[in-house]
């Protein structure tokens, strides 16, 4: 049994109550928030319309572009033992590839793959934004682009916030919460077909299941919805998520950003360098370590220094007022 995110109705929806939404960190459907776009009227008439539009903004740009063979029916995975993977990169302009998924579409139903993804728009496709506004967002977030035949892409996290929106086809979105990382049976985070490592469990083949048997607890925990048109996903950095293009012709926008960033600095910057530092120490001190993760990161039980006037916090005090010191001292400890 599978579970849906909350859905609200998106069409006119403010930047405040967007922001309220964010602050939950929970994944959040937002039916018809973009669908008043002009790229969305150009893909409702064919691909080859949505071709056509996006001529307009393309500058010739170069990138890499997924083709699989009929077998893998559009499932982008590893090949067995994690060597190598089951796609060909080629690397073309973004109408080559363009034109590359209209023809698949039009003239090889069933046939090959193709899928173009994470394409940044003020590279490849300048003034797209512009006419295709996002006001939920500040103008720096800059919308990516994705398009393709019918397509599977493993379960992964991402580790910046997420808004997608549907602008072609059908996309099927499978969420697992980042508490489960201990279940889902994560890959190698070197070895990678996109950048992020990806579950293994939540990726693998039908009837896999005696591989992954802790999977097998938690895969019934999973959120689960399908989105047309117009119709847009919130997702919080670090959950899980399977995309499933379902129609013979998909496209997507979305946008990244770290909702809660107070500087330039991110917290999987933070998490490598644990890896180094704290990873392989005897169980005992990385527990001492965990104490200390507690109570001055995470904070369960409050403010570190919450028994001390704020005029005594020091580099504990608003991080707004410290961020700057706090940087300052860090580099001058990896400096040696």
């Amino acid at each position: 049994m599978s579970h849906t995110p909350s859905e609200i109705s998106g069409w006119d929806l403010e930047a405040t109550r967007f922001q309220q939404i964010v602050q939950e960190c929970r994944p959040t459907v937002i039916r018809g928030l973009v669908a008043r776009w002009p790229v969305l009227e150009a893909a409702r008439t064919s691909p080859r319309a949505l071709k056509d539009y996006l001529s307009r903004f393309d500058n010739g740009q170069r990138l890499d572009v997924f083709f699989g063979d009929p077998a893998i029916a559009g499932k982008y995975y590893y090949n067995p033992g994690l060597k190598g993977f089951n796609f060909e990169r080629r690397n073309m302009q973004l109408l080559e590839a363009v034109e590359a998924i209209v023809a698949a579409v039009e003239h090889t139903p069933g046939g090959r793959s193709v899928y173009m993804g994470s394409v940044p728009t003020p590279d490849c496709l300048p003034g797209f934004a512009a006419g295709n506004p996002m006001p939920l967002l500040s103008p720096r977030t800059a919308p990516r682009i994705w398009l393709g035949t019918a397509s599977n892409v493993s379960s992964h996290y991402d580790a910046l916030d997420n808004l997608a929106c549907v602008i072609a086809g059908q996309r099927r979105f499978t969420l697992y919460s980042p508490e489960l990382i201990g279940k889902l049976y994560v890959g190698p985070i070197d070895n990678t077909m996109a950048g992020q490592p990806v579950s293994l469990a939540a990726s693998a083949p039908a009837g896999s299941a005696a591989q992954f048997p802790l999977f097998e607890e938690v895969r019934d925990q999973a959120l689960r919805v399908e989105l047309e048109p117009g119709d847009a996903l919130y997702l919080p950095k670090l959950w899980w998520h399977q995309v499933e293009s379902l129609a013979p012709f998909n496209g997507l926008v979305n946008y990244w950003w770290d909702a809660f960033s107070g500087g330039p600095d991110a917290p999987y910057t933070a998490l490598l360098l644990s890896m180094i530092t704290i990873a392989e120490r005897p169980p005992a001190e990385r527990r001492a370590w965990q104490a200390f993760f507690d109570h001055y990161v995470f904070r369960s039980k409050g403010h570190p220094l919450a028994h001390l006037p704020a005029e005594q916090h020091g580099l504990l005090g608003p991080l707004k007022d410290n961020y700057a010191k706090l940087r300052a001292r860090i580099m001058h400890l990896l400096r040696g």
